[in-house]
């Protein structure tokens, strides 16, 4: 099979992972900036990690032959504290026009306070300033429905930002209509613990189509697995669908999401 991997934190994977990516046939990885497992303590920690979006993963995804692509943000874990956050955001323009960079993300809500809302929607209006794409994040568990209702009354707010250019991900099975009626394009995430398992995954997908929806790992520093997306695979086949249903979820889909961006490089075209 040959994949996109659209969301993932390599800066938490080793090199063999890209390796195994690689073999398994995944032809790029988008990775969005996230919480680090611990709360940064200056901006210039943010700077350095900007450089190693931009400059280091793309380095080492590149000597196993993945294009590597970034968005960028100040998480929503780390936006509790406004005026930091708002440092951190000042450096966005300054990565923005970088090569690998697609977008603003993986923006959103954690525990839906005001505080984080306020963040996210200075993101949202951020994204529209310099026409970007719009990777989002929708809090875990028991806050995910709230917060995923919150999330789009705060885009539905911003009329001059296109759906088709927003990808709200992790999405459950209480969240995935609500994003999709409203226009936009859904993600549905194998973790373990969290979010989905491959058979939920494909019981969302039975009910509602691939339309407009890309799955992933967000593999991190946490009980995760970069090669989730092959087990997905298998799991749809074992439900009987066909290969080019298969091949649209965990190709074509990701591609025509992202290439909505100048910077993104269709990968399909090589595979003749």
């Amino acid at each position: 099979m040959a994949f996109i991997e659209p969301h993932i934190h390599m800066v938490c994977r080793t090199t063999d992972e890209y390796r195994s990516m690689a073999q398994a046939g995944c032809l790029a990885v988008g990775e969005p900036a996230f919480w680090a497992g611990y709360d940064r303590s200056s901006v210039d920690g943010f700077r350095d990690y900007f450089v190693q979006l931009t400059e280091c993963e793309p380095a080492r995804a590149a000597k196993f032959g993945l294009d590597h692509y970034t968005w960028l943000c100040i998480n929503p874990k780390e936006a509790q504290d406004v005026v930091f956050a708002r440092e951190v955001m000042k450096l966005i323009p300054e990565f923005i026009d970088r090569p690998n960079v697609l977008g603003v993300g993986e923006i959103g809500l954690n525990r839906n306070t005001s505080r984080e809302l306020a963040i996210f929607e200075e993101h949202l209006d951020l994204a529209i300033r310099l026409n970007q794409l719009v990777l989002i994040h929708t809090p875990h568990l028991e806050d995910k429905l709230k917060g995923t209702n919150m999330i789009l009354d705060a885009l539905k707010n911003r009329p001059e930002l296109e759906p088709g250019r927003v990808l709200i991900d992790h999405c459950e099975e209480h969240t995935f209509p609500l994003v999709k009626d409203a226009g936009y394009w859904a993600g549905l995430t194998l973790y373990p613990t969290s979010k989905l398992n491959p058979k939920r995954a494909a019981d969302i997908l039975e009910m509602y189509g691939t339309d407009r929806v890309w799955a992933n790992s967000a593999a991190d520093w946490g009980d995760s697995d970069p090669l989730a997306l092959t087990a997905l695979a298998c799991e749809l086949y074992g439900r009987g669908f066909s290969r080019p249903e298969v091949d649209r979820l965990l190709l074509s889909n990701p591609e025509a999401f992202m290439s909505q961006s100048p910077k993104f490089r269709k990968v399909s075209a090589r595979l003749g």
